[in-house]
Order: structure tokens, then C-alpha cells, then sequence
């Protein structure tokens, strides 16, 4: 398999040497692990910091910035950061105003993000977290108790993070988190498997000519394998999935996620197929957005994410962001 690599061992600390160089705007330790806004911490503003295993970009630090993250913490590949990571993070962007810890739900980053949360408030940092488990595909899998952490990680960090920017106290901003998870489902579908650098082969045999309803971001298997469906099925599949979980009574975000390997062209093509049936089952649509975000390496596949929304939300959602990876408003 051939990457684009120096060798497996420093491929993290060779992917922020190169973000620090493209985003002057962040300050990126690469010793340390921790990518930060450069401007934090921001007085009187809660800070959030989110992080977790490597493989899956621009999920977290490029989504560090006005808008979104105060910082995150980048694992090794489909690794969780280490409490010492996490602490430095808080302590670096922490105003005084207290910390929110966005995490999700796989074991290594709960356990982590728990011991990092008492190290942290032992320093005299105020810390409240958000668990986000998104993913109706399976109850549980390789990597986690109960559902896994997917697509709406991108959706708490964008809104609890807008209403952070605006002032909001500690306490506001971890309410609003857990109101954008408990009105967010996500299904996902591979192509193809994944390889990781350190093994250079992919990790789990998909054969040719079939697909994995409802993996995971790390490969985890999902519901059941079938042969290869096209756009249209899959969209019927996934987006019926999720509105069975959800059962939206209000317009509701779209995310059409692409898992790393999937061109526009397809995924737009994909996104024709959700919106039919969002409009086959009379879900208003607020907003949409299309493209790579939460990935898993090289794998080839897509996901459906929705969050069901008020007017709050809704505002929440269109209030500037400026991220190496989500930008609009400013």
C-alpha cells in the first residue's frame, strides 16, 4: 500500500509541523500534542477542547478557532490522547470562565477525558463535559460501550462553541452540547476498509462488490454486509435508520459526511438521494452541509447525520466560524 509517509512513527508530529506552517492562526506544540487558538485564552469566553485519535481530519484541530474550539488534542492514529495532553489544554485556554470537554464515546476517550477533567479542576480549572453518541447503527462495538461518537461531534462543537463565542456561562454552553446530541442521530456506510500507517494493509477484509451498513469511524463492523447497493438504496437505507431513532418534529441540520475517500462528485450525487427522502418523509430541511469532515483515513463510504433544531440552534449553527476547515460569517 503506498502512502504518502515518511514512516508510521512520526506521521502525527509530521502532520502538525505541516498544519502550523498552513494555519499561522493556531499555535500548534507539536511535543505536546495540543493545537490551540492563538488568541486564547479568551477573556470571559468558556473555552472548549475536544480531541481524540489521529485519522480523522479536519475532526478535531480543524475545527480549532472563532466559532468552534479553543483547542484539541491529537491522538496517535485511532488513539485516544493521554490525560496529560488534555490538562495542558485546559490550563493554556482557560479564562477563568471554565473548561467544556466535548468527547466521544469510545472507552479510551471517556476513561481519559474523566482522569483529565479531576487532574484539571485539582489545578483549579472549572471543567463540565458533553458525551457525544450519535451513531443508531449498533449499541455497542469494539471500541465502546453504548453508541459511538460520530458525525454530531462536528454539530456540538460548531453550536456550543457559537454560543461560547457569544458569552454564554459554563453551565449554558454544556446544556446546549447536550441538547444538539440528544437531538442528533448518525448512520454510516464503507466501501472499502481502512488502512492505518502502522500496518499498511487494510484492516478488515471487505471483498469486492460489498458494502458494511453502519461501521464505525475506526472500522468497526456494523449492522450487515450486503453486495454493493447503489447511491439511491444506501440513502433509503441510512437516512430511514436514522429518522426511525430520531423521529424529527422540526426542520433538522443535514450532514453528508464523506469517510476520507470519497470524491464531491459522489458525495453530492449522495446528498440528491438524503434529500429525496427527507422530502419522501415530509423532514424540513434547515441547513446542509456536504464534504470530508469526520473521516477515517482512506476509507472509502459515507455517513448521514441530523440534528433535529429550534430557532436557537438554528442561529447558533449560522453564527461566524473561522476554522482550517469550517468557515463562514466572518
Amino acid at each position: 500500500m503506498r502512502m504518502l509517509i515518511n514512516v508510521p512513527e512520526t506521521v502525527v508530529a509530521d502532520a502538525l509541523r505541516g498544519m502550523a506552517a498552513a494555519h499561522p492562526e493556531l499555535t500548534v506544540d507539536v511535543d505536546n500534542r495540543v493545537v490551540m487558538r492563538r488568541d486564547a485564552p479568551v477573556a470571559g469566553k468558556v473555552a472548549l477542547v475536544s480531541g481524540g485519535g489521529s485519522g480523522h481530519e479536519p475532526l478535531h484541530a480543524g475545527f480549532v478557532g472563532p466559532g468552534m474550539l479553543s483547542a484539541a488534542c491529537p491522538g496517535e492514529v485511532f488513539t485516544s490522547p493521554v490525560p496529560d495532553q488534555m490538562v495542558r489544554a485546559a490550563a493554556a485556554v482557560d479564562s477563568g470562565a471554565g473548561v467544556l470537554f466535548v468527547v466521544k464515546n469510545y472507552t479510551g476517550d471517556v476513561l481519559n477525558f474523566e482522569m483529565a477533567a479531576e487532574l484539571a479542576e485539582d489545578e483549579g480549572v472549572q471543567v463540565a463535559k458533553v458525551l457525544v453518541n450519535d451513531d443508531v447503527a449498533v449499541t455497542d462495538s469494539l471500541f465502546t460501550a453504548g453508541r459511538r461518537g460520530t458525525g454530531a461531534t462536528l454539530f456540538v462543537e460548531k453550536i456550543a462553541g457559537a454560543a461560547a463565542d457569544e458569552g454564554a456561562p459554563l453551565e449554558r454552553v454544556e446544556a446546549i452540547a447536550r441538547q444538539v446530541n440528544e437531538a442528533s442521530r448518525s448512520f454510516g456506510v464503507a466501501l472499502s476498509s481502512v488502512t492505518t500507517p502502522a500496518k499498511g494493509s487494510p484492516t478488515f477484509d471487505l471483498p469486492s462488490g460489498e458494502l458494511e451498513l453502519g461501521i464505525g469511524i475506526h472500522g468497526e463492523p456494523g449492522r450487515e454486509r450486503r453486495p454493493m447497493m447503489t447511491s439511491r438504496e444506501i440513502a433509503d437505507f441510512a437516512v430511514h435508520a436514522v429518522l426511525d431513532d430520531l423521529q424529527p418534529t422540526s426542520p433538522v441540520l443535514v450532514l453528508v459526511n464523506g469517510m476520507g475517500a470519497t470524491p464531491l462528485l459522489e458525495l453530492y450525487g449522495f446528498n440528491a438521494e438524503v434529500q429525496r427522502v427527507l422530502s419522501e418523509r415530509h423532514v424540513v430541511v434547515a441547513r446542509t452541509l456536504v464534504g470530508n469532515y469526520v473521516t477515517s483515513l482512506d476509507m472509502a463510504g459515507c455517513s448521514v447525520t441530523l440534528c433535529q433544531l429550534d430557532e436557537g440552534l438554528l442561529r447558533l449553527w449560522d453564527a461566524p466560524v473561522e476554522t482550517p476547515a469550517l468557515r463562514w460569517g466572518r
